[in-house]
């Protein structure tokens, strides 16, 4: 029986070394036989065990022995008449029956095998592909490092819209007129020949800071003209620090001269 089996086992032996070196290559690891407490806690073994990937492994193992003892059962089932029989064999005769009920066997259970690796591998991959995926915190993580965290982007938003008010608000006392409507809305307009063709927008805001550019300009006797209309519209076709576009001029320039004409009288 040894020199028919001993076959088969070496040729089982040597597919089973060979399927793991394809899949891994044999690399030696220190740190895998380093005593590690954790290891041999029984705590940490319990955890282990009875975590969701080891009911998951213990389930697989336990799959793959019903599978392959039922299979094995089936072909020894289907043959007990002949193994009852052996005993009243002729002993000539009892090798070559082993040899074709082990052949058998083996050939029934390498089938069932390679059912259930094909189904592990399909598993493997599956899982190996879910376990890629990226949590919804390491999405987040990953945002900010392409694109900066958004907390610091806001902040710096913050400051330089505090560094534009700022420098808005020390603009308005150099300010020709503003136009006010007359809380909501307030631009601050500077017309010098000898400096631009146009009127140039100083600072413009809307409710608390349009009445901050109306209390600078009080403060420092520059005339507020009240034109609701004018001013609403113009609002949203300005920008700081640039002349006014064409389409204002002339109502601009009326109110030009009107408060020229005050300031001469």
């Amino acid at each position: 029986m040894g020199r028919f089996l001993l076959p088969i086992l070496l040729m089982l032996l040597v597919a089973g070394i060979a399927a793991s070196v394809f899949q891994n290559v044999p690399q030696i690891v220190f740190e895998r036989i380093q005593p590690q407490w954790s290891r041999i806690s029984p705590l940490s073994g319990w955890g282990r065990m009875f975590s969701l990937q080891g009911t998951i492994e213990f389930g697989k193992s336990l799959f793959k022995f019903l599978a392959i003892g039922s299979m094995a059962f089936m072909v020894l089932s289907a043959d007990r008449h002949e193994i009852v029989n052996v005993m009243f064999m002729d002993p000539i005769g009892l090798p070559e029956f082993l040899l074709t009920l082990s052949v058998r066997l083996v050939s029934a259970v390498s089938v069932a095998t390679i059912a259930l690796v094909a189904g592990d591998l399909v598993w493997t991959r599956f899982r190996w592909q879910r376990d890629l995926r990226m949590s919804k915190q390491e999405v987040k993580d990953e945002f900010k490092q392409t694109e900066g965290d958004p907390l610091i982007k806001a902040k710096m938003r913050s400051l330089a819209k505090d560094r534009l008010r700022k420098q808005m608000m020390a603009a308005v006392p150099r300010a020709t007129m503003v136009l006010a409507n007359p809380t909501h809305y307030a631009i601050a307009l500077r017309y010098d020949q000898d400096e631009n063709d146009a009127p140039m927008v100083l600072a413009k805001g809307t409710d608390l800071i349009a009445l901050r550019i109306r209390e600078i300009a009080e403060k420092n006797r520059i005339d507020v003209v009240i034109d609701k209309a004018l001013t609403r519209a113009m609002y949203d076709h300005v920008e700081i620090n640039q002349t006014i576009p064409a389409e204002f001029y002339r109502a601009v320039a009326n109110l030009l001269v009107y408060v020229m004409t005050r300031k001469r009288r």
